[in-house]
């Protein structure tokens, strides 16, 4: 070969490196700019219910903890749903008591990082503060039980500024079935129908996450506002009742909502739940013996078993951050790219995904969204427009 096409062959192979790389670069820049423009949002943490039982502060990032608040800078985290979770055991201690001092303690925690932190009630609230620099905290109650039965303390929720409502839990209350529990009532009851209006009337958005179907349905019936699924995942790619079907997804989509799709190994990826599960059995004598030793003290059982249960977690491997981008993909597929968003489930889960450990760690659900050839638009919707979008429409109609 001639010295001239020895140079010729070398000279191509640069540059065809250097266009790689320009390239590469180019892909990166763009998720940096998407990540840092887009108002990202994350509809769900249990940083609450964690830190009930680590007694971890907003400022501390203890093992295992998945909200901070140097996380959230590190993830450039615009807004913070936290959610107001009283576990069905505190019923004897009182969820309404038990929802006020999590709220005060989150409000406390809020006010003790001004520079960092700033409470939010409204889409107007988070776009001011991500201007701002900090991040936004807002709060959602998960689980109706939390309004013992009475709308002037949903009322008096909304004043404190919870902005949504999960309407149950695991557990059916005493106006709605869940998917986690045995039917009472087929849907909602006489009174869950009035809590759906009164939720409409204040502003407050719905939040379908763990109900059963038949009150799902109920919902899409009786509602006059978009509703939002806060922490949900797709049937189809995980089949459990938690998730929502494709029909679901569908009516979601004619009502204006959003589904935010969680991060939780259990609900996102079958082989992790087949041998949770089988390790959970396997567990079965430990789980005996923590209900024999708290017979008598129902929040100190309901604290150990959920110990137990992120330990167990633990020992299973997980899948990778790019299932959740999987679940994103067949909701968008399914009803365009509107009507998405993310609710991570951080801190009510023992193994996130790998890759997406924290929220520190969201940026790689942007990247991942660009390198599946999402448009800037798309994009910066799913990372947080669509709920903004929801959260005026629940406002608007309020005013």
């Amino acid at each position: 070969m001639s010295r001239y096409c020895v140079a010729f062959v070398i000279s191509y192979f640069l540059c065809a490196v250097i266009s790689v790389s320009a390239k590469q670069e180019s892909v990166n820049d763009r998720i940096d700019r998407l990540h840092k423009s887009a108002i990202v949002i994350d509809a769900h943490s249990d940083y609450l219910d964690r830190s009930a039982i680590d007694g971890a502060g907003l400022g501390e990032d203890p093992p295992g903890g998945q909200t901070s608040v140097g996380k959230l800078r590190e993830g450039q985290v615009d807004a913070q749903f936290f959610s107001v979770f009283v576990p069905p055991a505190y019923e004897r201690y009182g969820y309404v008591e038990r929802t006020h001092e999590l709220i005060d303690r989150l409000l406390q925690q809020v006010a003790r990082f001004p520079n960092q932190l700033e409470f939010a009630t409204t889409a107007d609230d988070i776009e001011r503060i991500s201007r701002s620099g900090k991040s936004a905290a807002l709060m959602g109650i998960e689980g109706g039980h939390s309004i013992q039965n009475r709308l002037e303390h949903l009322r008096n929720y909304y004043r404190l500024g919870v902005r949504y409502m999960t309407l149950t839990w695991n557990n059916t209350n005493d106006w709605a079935d869940a998917s986690g529990d045995s039917a009472r009532w087929s849907g909602l009851n006489d009174f869950g129908i009035e809590v759906v209006r009164e939720m409409n009337r204040l502003g407050m958005m719905i939040d379908i996450s763990h109900v059963s179907d038949d009150t799902f349905w109920d919902v899409m019936q009786h509602t006059s506002k978009p509703v939002i699924a806060s922490h949900s995942l797709a049937r189809s790619l995980r089949d459990t009742p938690r998730n929502m079907s494709d029909k679901m997804i569908k009516a979601m989509a004619e009502n204006g909502g959003v589904v935010q799709v969680s991060f939780y190994s259990k609900h996102l990826d079958q082989a992790f739940a087949d041998r949770f599960d089988q390790l959970k059995g396997e567990a079965k004598d430990q789980f005996n013996t923590l209900e024999k030793k708290y017979r008598d003290d129902p929040i100190q059982l309901d604290i150990a078993q959920w110990s137990l249960e992120k330990k167990i977690e633990n020992e299973v491997s997980v899948p990778s951050y790019r299932k959740v981008v999987d679940h994103i993909d067949h909701i968008v597929q399914l009803v365009g790219p509107d009507h998405v968003g993310l609710g991570s489930d951080f801190d009510g889960m023992g193994s996130p995904p790998q890759g997406l450990e924290h929220i520190g760690k969201i940026k790689v659900i942007t990247g991942e969204l660009v390198k599946r050839g999402y448009s800037d638009e798309d994009t910066t919707k799913i990372l947080g427009g669509n709920l903004l979008r929801v959260m005026r429409a629940n406002e608007r109609e309020a005013q």
